[in-house]
C-alpha cells in the first residue's frame, strides 16, 4: 500500500536526480511547492518549459543562448584573436563577471574522464580544431579547472594545438586545486586570467 501519492512521489524522485539534491532536500523542495501558491508553482513548471525550448547551443562556441550565434560572438568589440576554452557555460559566466577577458569562448561540455567514460570525442574538442583551422586566432587560453579531469583535457588540447601554430597559454596557478571555475571570487578569476603561462 503506496502512502504516498503517486504524483509526490514523482516529483521527490525526479528532484533527487538534480546534482547536490539529495532524497531530504528533494522532499522539503516538493512539500514547499504543495504548500506554496498555485502561482508559484505553475511560474517555476513555466520557467523550466521556456528553458527546454528556447534555450540551445550556440554554433560558434558552444555557450547557451536563446539567437545563434550567442552575443559574446556576434559583440564586434569581442578581442577575435583570443578564444578562452572552458568545461561549462557556467565557468563563461564566471570568467565575464571579472570584466577582465575581453576576446571569444568555446565551451567543450565537460572535461577528459576515463572514469566516468568521458573520452575526447565526447567533448566539443573537433569544432574547436574546426574554428582555429579557420585562421585568425593567435592565443588560445586553456580555463579547464584545476582537478585531475581539467588538467589531462588542458594537456590533451596542447598536444592537439600544437600543429596549428597558434599560442597556447593555461590560466595562472591562483586556482585551488579540486575547485570549480564557477566557485572562483573575481578577484582570483582576474588574477588568474592576467597571470596566465605558456603550456
Amino acid at each position: 500500500m503506496q502512502i504516498t501519492p503517486e504524483p509526490v512521489t514523482r516529483l521527490i524522485e525526479e528532484f533527487s536526480r538534480l546534482p547536490g539534491i539529495g532524497p531530504k532536500t528533494a522532499s522539503r523542495l516538493t512539500f514547499y511547492l504543495l504548500r506554496s501558491p498555485a502561482e508559484q508553482t505553475m511560474a517555476l513548471a513555466e520557467a523550466i518549459r521556456q528553458l527546454k525550448e528556447r534555450i540551445s547551443f550556440c554554433e560558434v562556441c558552444y555557450n547557451i543562448t536563446e539567437v545563434s550565434p550567442c552575443p559574446i560572438c556576434r559583440d564586434e568589440h569581442r578581442d577575435r584573436t583570443q578564444i578562452c576554452v572552458v568545461e561549462e557555460p557556467l565557468d563563461v559566466l564566471a570568467l565575464e563577471r571579472t570584466r577582465a577577458y575581453h576576446g571569444l569562448y568555446h565551451v567543450l561540455h565537460g572535461a577528459i574522464s576515463p572514469v566516468e567514460g568521458i573520452g575526447p570525442d565526447d567533448l566539443r574538442i573537433a569544432e574547436l580544431l574546426e574554428r582555429l583551422r579557420g585562421g585568425g586566432v593567435g592565443e588560445v587560453i586553456l580555463a579547464t579547472n584545476p582537478s585531475l579531469e581539467g588538467e589531462a583535457t588542458a594537456m590533451y588540447l596542447e598536444r592537439r594545438l600544437a600543429p596549428l601554430n597558434v599560442r597556447v597559454t593555461r590560466l595562472a596557478r591562483g586556482l585551488p586545486v579540486g575547485g570549480d571555475l564557477e566557485y572562483a571570487d573575481e578577484i582570483t578569476l582576474a588574477r588568474a586570467i592576467e597571470g596566465r603561462q605558456e603550456m
